[in-house]
Parts: C-alpha cells; sequence; structure tokens
C-alpha cells in the first residue's frame, strides 16, 4: 500500500495542493495524510485568497498522525513563510527522521499568485530542500533557487547539477515551462543524469501537475521503488491524467485523477 503524510496548501477548486495530492496517492494504491497549512480560495481562474494555518497546529497535525497512523514516506508542498517551513521542518526531524521526503518547493501558483514569501527561499534552501530524497522544482522555481535564469532544455543537465551541488540528494528538474514540441525532465543524482523526454500534450487542462507529480513520486517512495522508477511511474501517471482531465472551468483545468495505468505499458516503463 505505501503511507504518505503530504504536507502543503489546500485548493479549494479541487485541482491542485492537498485535493490533488490525496487523488494521486489513491490512484496509485497508497494511502494518503495531511498536514494543512494554508486555506485558499481558488478555482481554474487564479488564487483569490489565502489563509495560513496557525504553525502550532500544522505541527500538531504533522505529530498526531505520525505517532498513530505513521509514515512511509513524506511531501511537501505549498509552505509559504518562514515559520511554517522551520515548524515543518523541526516537527519532521523529530517524528519522522529517515523517511524520504518528495520537497516540491512551491513558489508561485498556476495563475501567477505568489504562494512563497520572498524572505522565505533562503529558508526554504537551507532548511528544507536538504532534508528530501528529491526535490521538484519546475524551471521558474529553479531560477529562483540558483539565482540565474535557465535559457533552454540544453542547459537542463548543468541547472539540475548546480542545485545538487547546494547539498541536495536528488533534483527532478522539470522543463514544462518551455516551448517547443517536446516536453524534457531532468533527474540528477550523484550517480548521474537521466533524461525523460516526451511529446508536449496541447491542452490548457495542467492544473495541478507539480502537486499531482511530487506526491505520485512520493507514493512510489512508500510502496519501496526506487527513485528512477517512483518518477517512471509517477510522470506516467500524470501524463495519463492530463489526458484524462474532464474539462472544467474557464482556465487551467484540473487533471483526470482517476485515471488508472494500463498495466501492460507499466510492465514496459
Amino acid at each position: 500500500m505505501g503511507r504518505v503524510l503530504i504536507v502543503a496548501g489546500s485548493d479549494s477548486g479541487g485541482g491542485a495542493g492537498i485535493q490533488a495530492d490525496l487523488k494521486a496517492v489513491t490512484a496509485l494504491g497508497g494511502f494518503a495524510a495531511t498536514a494543512i497549512t494554508a486555506l485558499t480560495a481558488q478555482n481554474t481562474e487564479g488564487v483569490h485568497g489565502v489563509l495560513p494555518v496557525p504553525v502550532a497546529f500544522i505541527r500538531q497535525q504533522i505529530e498526531v498522525v505520525l505517532r498513530d497512523i505513521g509514515a512511509d514516506a513524506l511531501k511537501c508542498g505549498m509552505l509559504h513563510d518562514v515559520p511554517t517551513i522551520e515548524a515543518v521542518c523541526d516537527a519532521l526531524a523529530a517524528e519522522a527522521p529517515g523517511l524520504p521526503l518528495v520537497a516540491d518547493p512551491v513558489m508561485v501558483a498556476k495563475g501567477g499568485h505568489p504562494l512563497l514569501q520572498p524572505d522565505a527561499v533562503e529558508t526554504l534552501k537551507h532548511r528544507l530542500l536538504p532534508m528530501a530524497a528529491v526535490i521538484t522544482p519546475n524551471l521558474p522555481e529553479a531560477e529562483v533557487l540558483l539565482g540565474r535564469p535557465i535559457a533552454d532544455a540544453a542547459a537542463m543537465p548543468a541547472a539540475a547539477e548546480a542545485l545538487l551541488a547546494l547539498g541536495l540528494r536528488a533534483v527532478l528538474l522539470k522543463g514544462g515551462h518551455l516551448e517547443g514540441e517536446r516536453l524534457v525532465d531532468i533527474l540528477a543524482t550523484p550517480e548521474g543524469i537521466t533524461r525523460f523526454e516526451d511529446l508536449r500534450i496541447e491542452t490548457r487542462h495542467t492544473h495541478g501537475t507539480g502537486c499531482t507529480l511530487a506526491s505520485a513520486i512520493a507514493a512510489g517512495l512508500a510502496q519501496g521503488m526506487a527513485l528512477r522508477d517512483a518518477v517512471t511511474r509517477a510522470r506516467a501517471y500524470v501524463r495519463a491524467a492530463i489526458l484524462a482531465a474532464p474539462g472544467l472551468g474557464r482556465g487551467h483545468g484540473p487533471l483526470g485523477h482517476a485515471v488508472t495505468l494500463d498495466p501492460a505499458r507499466l510492465a514496459a516503463l
């Protein structure tokens, strides 16, 4: 099965955040528990409001889940300010040392609304990210973390290795923000670089892809999969969910999270 504790913000529109995380882990056969860091008033057209959860209550959610249900892997998404990042890191270090953590450094919503305060970037870099088994930044997030632009797909392997050099264990650098017919993701570990490439799906229904991918990876790690295998399955699941999108909303619509992966295709991955 695999138990995943997800620490992230809620999306009232159901397409991203905690809601996407729960759906993804469940679809892949895992069990998901949550610690909610913020509430958002959100739909496919954007984020219209954010209500932070008190840090003591965030920590309490983490503690009571881990002390009873437990977890086999962890996933962190929206941690919007320094006190939240510090509280989550302290709680995970105390309650879940050694568990694999997938950290999605969420900074900006699909519609452009900032989800991480500027002064929290350094805390994210130096406290949370080194705790992670893998981080999953998109290109704009990676550019903030590195302090320099990543011009094209050819620059992605070097950028992923530069992120690794910050003291991280593994980096999945996502290239979805680049133009072109091909979509490239780069997995960098101390053992080397793995390049993933697919034909881009032309659609506006991509809300929550980052949350979904990170949680799908966490589900794989919770189920005992090696990192590369977990990433491979997670990418296949996200692609299938995009193709199964229900077409909801006027903006960036949600994925079809209930999709199941074809067993024959899984065997070939």
